[in-house]
């Protein structure tokens, strides 16, 4: 009896002295009060990357005069026996490797690198000369494709769809549900492709509230969030797979033991 209340002691000793060595490293921004945040101070306007798909609509007050720039599709649907056509809808327009979309009348655009608000009135100065002069087209440009995902130590990993176009690395970690108590607060890591197809892969301290001012602070369309498992997730699942050979093994030991200490005992 003894030695089993000596085993249990150590074994609750071992738990407290991991959860007071590790407590540090589980709050976000330690250092808040020592950040320069000026450094921070800007709005962030996605870029439109190769595979994107946009929304693209040209209005004017006179509707006509622009309504060839406006790629659109019929929608059909079925009225008893008999087929039509609904209002059409706009169709997107896929944004290929180069960063080109080919666009009605005027044909093919360079948009891969732009802000929205750049595309737009790239667009519009294409257009007004294949309009009346009197004719102030607007151009509206919109991502319909903007996601990003959030894998390992995390609540709810996933894909997520930002609709605003604009997201934070500490947003998608709460679109994830935040990290569980196995990640790894210090080694958070990002993995990007550029509009080249060049991968790279940058790593988080979410402990450093420096974060604010890393270039990667805003997610691109298309990045992947990966947080590292603690090393105490790693042994809990090698104990895991490895759980039925250790019962086995344990209940063969207790066999043993009983066995000999019978024997030993006559």
């Amino acid at each position: 009896m003894l030695a089993y209340k000596k085993i249990l002691l150590l074994v609750m000793t071992a738990f407290f002295v991991v959860g007071c060595g590790s407590q540090k490293d589980v709050p976000y921004f330690q250092n808040s009060q020592k950040v320069d945040l000026s450094q921070s101070q800007y709005l962030y306007d996605a870029r439109i990357m190769p595979k994107d798909q946009l929304n693209i609509t040209v209005s004017a007050i006179d509707d006509e005069a622009v309504v060839a720039f406006n790629l659109t599709i019929p929608t059909p649907y079925t009225v008893g026996q008999r087929s039509s056509y609904s209002q059409a809808m706009l169709q997107t327009y896929l944004v290929d490797n180069d960063g080109n979309i080919n666009f009605p009348i005027v044909g093919q655009l360079h948009v891969g690198g732009l802000t929205k608000s750049q595309a737009e009135r790239m667009i519009e100065d294409k257009i007004k000369p294949y309009v009346n002069a009197s004719v102030n087209p607007i151009v509206t440009v919109r991502m319909t494709g903007y996601q990003i995902s959030v894998l390992g130590e995390v609540a709810r990993p996933g894909t997520f769809n930002v609709s605003r176009e604009k997201i934070t690395i500490l947003e998608a970690l709460a679109q994830a549900g935040d990290l569980t108590i196995y990640g790894q607060r210090k080694n958070v890591q990002l993995i990007r492709e550029d509009s080249t197809g060049q991968k790279s892969i940058h790593t988080f301290d979410l402990t450093d509230a420096n974060i604010i001012n890393s270039p990667y602070f805003y997610l691109q369309q298309n990045d992947v969030v990966y947080v590292t498992p603690n090393k105490v997730k790693a042994q809990n699942s090698s104990v895991g797979s490895m759980t039925s050979l250790w019962f086995s093994a344990t209940s063969i030991l207790i066999s043993l033991t009983s066995l000999l200490y019978n024997i030993l005992k006559k």
